[in-house]
């Protein structure tokens, strides 16, 4: 007896009951990567709260009918019942086989709503309806995905702090057609949104150029007199592109022009001393922002990293991302 027990204990340390670890990967759904397809195993359906009212209605009227030997409460009763029991193949089938993937993110700032596109593909003939999604019991949103096509929901969190804001699990569900039954699946995909620093709410003025401050020269690039043609770079003004050059097959080259030279201004995290490290990156976010609105010809200085002087959208993508990852 002591041996068997022995085995019996040893047996359920090592192999843990499947219902157990049924329920935590129900509750706690490990991290995928998207796309998913909704198959039959990820699928669970319960009666609602309407469908267990419709129950206990279908038992009294079955016991009347009984009770009264009524022919016609019997067909009533069987007929209703019949319609339940359908409606579940259809609420199930309303979720089966969509395929799950992420959507869009576009960065925020800290304080801002970081929203969060969960896109639906539906590549069967069947319609699908009222397609609910929830996250962390909050209420849902509903689409509709017609077949062989595509429909996307948004759910928002507050962003907090800055960095990469990582998208809890959620929801999909149906109630559809009739609200008797509740098919869901739940789902933890692996996806996040770029949340900068808060900018510093006073607009301080800029860093002193280089070339204001003596340090440089005033003549060089600027946008008189044409001067020559260079290898196009990412954020370059389209308007300066040399389409002619393009269309002859030479790739897309830039026009440069001579006269007074632009004004470089560095935005330098050495500059602001005796601050927190958020307080910095809260001001050098503020300056990145003000510079671009200026179209300055900007760079940045992190510990570690340096970005070249530049204008355009895609350098202010590239500070704010670096403001945004700094230390992280």
């Amino acid at each position: 007896m002591a041996g068997l027990a022995q085995r019996l204990a040893g047996w359920s340390v090592s192999r843990p009951l499947r219902p157990v670890s049924f329920l935590k990967q129900l509750l706690r759904p490990a991290q995928e990567v998207a796309p998913v397809t909704l198959t039959q195993r990820r699928i669970y359906i319960l009666p609602t709260r309407h469908g267990l009212v419709f129950a206990l209605l279908l038992l009294a009227m079955l016991l009347g009918a009984i009770n009264y030997a009524n022919s016609m409460g019997f067909v009533l009763t069987f007929l209703l019942g019949s319609l339940a029991v359908v409606s579940i193949l259809h609420t199930w089938r309303n979720l089966a086989q969509l395929t799950v993937s992420v959507g869009k993110r576009t960065p925020v700032f800290v304080g801002q709503e970081a929203r969060f596109e969960i896109c639906l593909g539906n590549t069967n003939n069947i319609p699908r309806y009222a397609i609910g999604l929830s996250v962390e019991k909050g209420s849902g949103e509903f689409t509709d995905v017609a077949p062989h096509q595509s429909a996307c929901l948004v759910f928002s969190l507050p962003a907090r702090q800055r960095g990469l804001l990582q998208a809890p699990s959620f929801t999909l569900f149906s109630t559809f057609p009739l609200g008797l039954f509740r098919a869901w699946s739940h789902l933890n995909l692996e996806m996040n949104c770029l949340v900068y620093p808060r900018p510093a709410p006073e607009s301080l003025p800029l860093p002193v150029s280089e070339a204001q401050a003596g340090q440089g020269l005033r003549t060089g690039v600027g946008h008189e007199d044409f001067s020559g043609l260079r290898t196009y770079h990412s954020g370059d003004s389209l308007r300066h592109v040399a389409w002619k050059a393009v269309a002859r097959e030479q790739g897309m080259l830039t026009k440069q022009f001579s006269g007074e030279a632009r004004q470089e201004v560095w935005l330098d995290w050495g500059a602001l001393p005796g601050m927190t490290a958020e307080a910095r990156l809260s001001r050098l976010t503020r300056w990145v922002l003000d510079a671009d609105a200026a179209n300055q010809h900007y760079g940045l200085r992190l510990p570690g990293r340096v970005l070249a002087p530049e204008t355009g959208t895609e350098h202010r993508r590239q500070c704010l991302e670096a403001l945004a990852l700094y230390g992280r």
